[in-house]
């Protein structure tokens, strides 16, 4: 018998039982199905590996997607990052809360491990009024898109329900997600900020707030490959789940984003990226 429940989550004025809800379950070690501007997301406490283990498995896939951190201020940045750019930055102050997401060079002090991510993590900042305020009481939290991996992002919490099940304890019900376009990651890890994967905003939005380069081509093909050579593994679309994954970009994952589909991008390995099959979570 589950053990899961969908609890109301739409209306500020009653939705308090509902959060306390998934507080508790956040700081229990359980995981959340929230809401986000995108897609459905599954969440759990960003500094308990043991529950993001439990997130990368009820999705279904291992370390090698870690799942991108969800943070409900752009103060947080600082905490979770080093090094950060002055354009990441003012990325950040113009386009977050919103449908960006910022691969950085991560905290190295911090406790917590969120896969193989290099020594990167993926921020963003949802703008979902729900999704927020469960986040300024719980804190960062990891966040993929809510589905198993290989299957479409859900933009409805019964959706995430019908795919996840009793592995979720609290399942958030904001009414639809809008889907739609996964969020633009950009990568601030190296010398120049560089655009790795195209989302909902635009290369020119971007450089109205400072020097961003476009996606880099893709590399050429090695010549001569030995004939019955196995070919790479095609990466799924992330899209909520979507794993996504950004060429030269860290790898990590996003609720609905698309790479997986939504996932393709989750945590963020030497250059790759997150989540979706139509959607972004993260």
């Amino acid at each position: 018998m589950s053990t899961s429940a969908i609890r109301p989550a739409h209306d500020p004025s009653t939705w308090g039982p509902s959060l306390d809800e998934a507080v508790n379950t956040v700081q229990a070690g359980g995981l959340v199905v929230l809401p986000t501007d995108t897609v459905y997301g599954i969440g759990a406490d960003a500094f308990d590996a043991d529950a993001v283990a439990a997130l990368l498995a009820a999705k279904g896939r291992g370390r090698q997607m870690p799942p991108p951190v969800l943070v409900g201020s752009v103060a947080t940045l600082d905490g979770l990052a080093t090094d950060v750019p002055d354009g990441a930055r003012a990325l950040a102050a113009r386009f977050w809360p919103g449908a960006l997401t910022l691969i950085l060079t991560a905290q190295p002090s911090l406790a917590w491990d969120l896969g193989d991510t290099h020594g990167t993590v993926a921020l963003r900042m949802p703008d979902h009024p729900t999704a927020l305020a469960l986040l300024a009481r719980t804190g960062p939290m990891a966040v993929s898109s809510a589905n198993r991996t290989g299957n479409p992002a859900a933009t409805t919490a019964a959706d995430a329900h019908e795919q996840l099940g009793a592995s979720v304890r609290t399942y958030l019900d904001a009414g639809e997600a809008p889907g739609g376009v996964a969020s633009t990651i950009v990568d601030a890890t190296g010398e120049t900020l560089r655009v790795v994967r195209a989302g909902a905003i635009s290369l020119e939005e971007l450089r109205t707030v400072t020097a961003v380069e476009d996606i880099l081509p893709p590399e050429p093909e090695p010549e001569g490959a030995p004939e019955g050579a196995p070919e790479p593994d095609p990466e799924p679309e992330s899209a909520p789940d979507a794993s996504d994954q950004v060429a030269g970009a860290p790898a990590h994952s996003e609720p609905g984003e698309p790479a997986e589909p939504g996932e393709r991008a989750e945590g963020v390995a030497p250059p790759t990226d997150p989540d979706r099959p139509g959607g972004d979570a993260g």
